[in-house]
């Protein structure tokens, strides 16, 4: 409360592999320099503080950030000049003492002329998760799943199971692999957004259902699930409780469903 969940929208929190630092999203928390900005807070003790602008962030839209597993890397989408078109997927350095590097854009293997969002790599690093709408697939925004060549993230495809003519987008894998949340909306400009569970079967991820939490209902905004690194059995989730709340949206922490998938879905 207060350093990271405030009167604004905050959206997709993630924390650093080592615990010391959180990241998220706000599309119009004061203070930032676009509007549409990655925050970044410190852990003192056992709590969040001085939450600041990522120094990456610029005038352009940067939003989605989620740290690697191996605490290297913060990815993120952004739409700042030099792009494919739209929202690109981007990556950027963690140091040691938990400064930046110079940003690098993930490239033409996952990045088209529509709009790339969430990007969310396995804890191995050898795929990506992200959604889009500028690959082809079953209707808005689909989920894809790219894998590393040795230099770059390629050959997108689709998940199986869970693309519909919705958006589907804001995915994590538990498990690795073996269960997928995910948000779906009918207009993600303006409609409603919940949190579905699916587990793969071998071969798709099937019977999607509601994430079961209080706040995650058809008329509310529920979104930008991500597993903590730190806590793997814990999930965190964007939305908007009755208590305890702070503005819009918030961050929130909660038990991650259980697995109980299979292998045989991330390829």
């Amino acid at each position: 409360m207060h350093a990271v969940s405030t009167p604004a929208n905050e959206i997709r929190a993630s924390v650093s592999p080592d615990g010391t630092h959180i990241a998220w999203g706000s599309p119009d928390r004061t203070g930032g320099p676009g509007g549409w900005d990655i925050w970044i807070a410190r852990r003192d003790g056992g709590r969040w503080v001085d939450p600041q602008p990522a120094t990456f962030d610029g005038p352009a839209k940067d939003f989605d950030p989620l740290f690697s597993a191996d605490g290297r890397w913060l990815y993120f989408f952004s739409n700042r000049p030099g792009g494919r078109g739209g929202d690109d997927l981007y990556r950027v350095p963690v140091h040691p003492d938990g400064t930046f590097g110079d940003v690098e854009s993930l490239g033409a293997g996952v990045n088209s002329a529509g709009d790339e969002w969430a990007p969310t790599p396995s804890r191995d690093g050898q795929h990506l998760l992200f959604a889009s709408n500028g690959f082809g697939g079953a209707g808005r925004h689909d989920l894809f799943v790219a894998h590393w060549n040795g230099k770059a993230f390629v050959d997108p495809r689709p998940v199986p199971g869970v693309n519909t003519a919705a958006d589907d987008f804001d995915a994590a894998w538990l498990d690795d692999g073996r269960t997928l949340v995910f948000a779906r909306s009918t207009n993600v400009d303006d409609a409603p957004i919940q949190l579905f569970v699916a587990r793969c079967d071998g071969t798709t991820y099937a019977n999607a259902a509601p994430l079961a939490l209080s706040f995650n209902a058809t008329d509310s905004w529920t979104l930008g699930p991500a597993i903590d690194w730190n806590k793997p059995g814990e999930l965190l989730v964007s939305g908007a409780a009755k208590a305890p709340h702070a503005g819009k949206l918030d961050i929130y922490r909660l038990r991650a469903p259980a697995a109980g998938g299979k292998d045989g879905c991330v390829r």
